[in-house]
């Protein structure tokens, strides 16, 4: 397709996807209205509309709402492509994903057999009653979770990638060894340091940045005050293109909310907060047995985390909303991965009886409520938090946990992991190889997480804000690679895997963005 058909073609589906939206019957009714005012003159009627939305603010919305639909649609394509190639292009990894997504689901309807607990069942009035009474202060309940165990945990999901072959690839072909040294054993293209030094110059060692000039030694106002006076301007302007921008240098404490939020265009309106709620209500009226999940995720990770274990009643609430919302279904338009389907009750094998469970086609896996908890720390809103993660789910974190050839997606990530370490640290991973650590086997769980529950707090929500300001999560595997350059002396020392463990277990005191600076650009090429 050339330029101008593909342009077309992607105007064509986003005005379809707004037409149906509040945001088009708000600057409609907005519209209507406004010709009742004196200024609105019939000969020039379209310019003076156009110029009563532009100066009211809503042009800015409809270009924020614009903004977001190009972040979550589909990349154009010929409009005679099957609709599975729009998922994925790559035939193999279409193959691996349903293969593990059977997998997935026959674990799950395997713990509902051998627990005798259904799918889903309608909660009695009392218990709809005590739910809705204690809804904000769900972690004290201590209900029996010693037979739920999760249905997946990351490192079972990575054995599934390290399998994955492209049956077309003659491995012969490879230029060297070195292809072969990794775990990940598929042809993808992934940046090396030249390339992401370019797409990522905001980082370079020249321009401010927040994780770096901020630090005591360096007097605040030769950076952070003229650049939060910047941050305050974008908020104002209320352009969502401006926030990512920023965001690239980093945001600000006590601005990244509100600046997550535009990036987002989450805008918490009256009716966002009506469709949590209405999530709520069909928590409280029906059980489902992922929420024995939910549970059991939350009780083993966020709640043994000395900064997120406060957070334990917004979690269950998040994600108990996040289980029931068929909105997020919209995403596998885009994912390579397709949502599971369980059977009506008495009515196995009947295709019209099947419906799609848990109800947003997301089965959870060990460690998925910590996609949320950092989050906590910016709002305490739930309607608010609820959108925000919702958003970045459909946006960024999908693609941690789905076989797919996106240079954002898991297989890249780890990909790109060990070529940056096979190129610039050669000796380190052959010593590694050789003693049976393959780095890949102790980063794989900081990627599948966006190092969430490893940093600390403070220093993850700067890795994601670079996350947002440059819209994809290959500036994870760059910091993962950091790490092992960080620690490269002591890696260098160490005989087996469990010593290799050991120097990396705790990042909580690594700083995110010197690390990935060096890294990226005083490393030698």
């Amino acid at each position: 397709m050339d330029d101008g058909t593909e342009l077309s073609l992607t105007i064509a589906q986003i005005v379809q996807r707004l037409k149906g939206s509040h945001l088009h019957s708000q600057i409609e009714r907005q519209a209507k209205e406004c010709l009742h005012q004196p200024e609105i003159k019939l000969e020039s009627l379209k310019e003076d509309v156009r110029s009563f939305l532009k100066t009211s603010g809503w042009e800015r919305k409809l270009q924020n709402a614009v903004y977001r639909e190009l972040h979550v649609q589909l990349p154009p394509s010929h409009p005679a492509a099957p609709p599975e190639h729009l998922k994925e292009p790559l035939a193999y990894m279409r193959k691996a994903q349903a293969s593990w997504e059977k997998r997935v689901l026959k674990s799950l309807n395997s713990m509902s057999t051998e627990l005798e607990v259904p799918l889903a069942r309608m909660r009695p009035a009392a218990e709809q009653r005590e739910l809705a009474s204690k809804w904000n202060e769900m972690g004290t309940d201590e209900p029996d979770l010693s037979r739920f165990r999760p249905v997946y945990a990351p490192k079972d999901f990575l054995e599934v990638l390290i399998s994955l072959r492209n049956p077309n690839h003659d491995r012969s072909e490879d230029i060297s060894a070195r292809s072969h040294w990794g775990l990940i054993q598929v042809p993808l293209n992934v940046r090396d340091i030249p390339q992401l030094r370019q797409a990522y110059s905001e980082l370079s060692l020249t321009t401010g940045q927040l994780g770096i000039d901020d630090h005591a030694h360096i007097h605040p106002d030769l950076f952070e005050n003229d650049y939060v006076q910047i941050g305050k301007k974008v908020l104002e302007e209320q352009d969502s293109a401006a926030a990512q921008q920023y965001s690239r240098q980093g945001c600000p404490t006590g601005l990244r909310a509100d600046l997550w939020a535009l990036i987002l265009n989450c805008t918490n309106q009256p009716q966002d907060v009506m469709h949590y709620e209405q999530l709520m209500a069909g928590v409280i009226q029906h059980d489902l047995l992922v929420d024995n999940l939910i549970y059991k995720d939350v009780k083993l990770t966020a709640s043994n985390d000395d900064y997120y274990f406060v957070f334990e009643d917004f979690l269950y609430q998040v994600l108990l909303c996040f289980s029931r919302d068929t909105a997020v279904l919209d995403h596998f338009k885009y994912n390579s991965a397709t949502p599971p389907k369980s059977y009506i009750q008495g009515k196995t094998g009947d295709e019209e009886s099947a419906v799609v469970y848990p109800p947003n086609g997301v089965i959870l896996f060990h460690g998925f409520s910590m996609y949320v908890a950092p989050l906590c720390f910016l709002y305490n809103e739930p309607s608010k938090l609820y959108s925000v993660f919702r958003e970045m789910y459909i946006r960024y974190f999908f693609r941690l946990h789905a076989i797919s050839s996106s240079p954002s997606g898991i297989v890249s990530l780890c990909l790109q992991f060990e070529r940056l370490l096979q190129t610039h640290l050669p000796q380190l991973f052959y010593h590694l190889r050789q003693i049976g650590a393959q780095p890949l086997r102790i980063a794989f769980k900081w990627m599948v997480r966006a190092f969430s529950g490893y940093l600390s707090t403070d220093q993850l929500l700067l890795l994601w804000d670079r996350i947002l300001g440059y819209d994809s999560l290959e500036v994870v595997a760059v910091l993962a690679a950091s790490v092992f350059a960080f620690r490269a002396e002591n890696l260098m020392e160490v005989t087996s895997l469990a010593s290799a463990e050991a120097v990396l277990a705790d990042l909580s005191t690594l700083k995110v963005m010197p690390l990935i600076q060096i890294f990226l650009f005083a490393t030698a090429i």
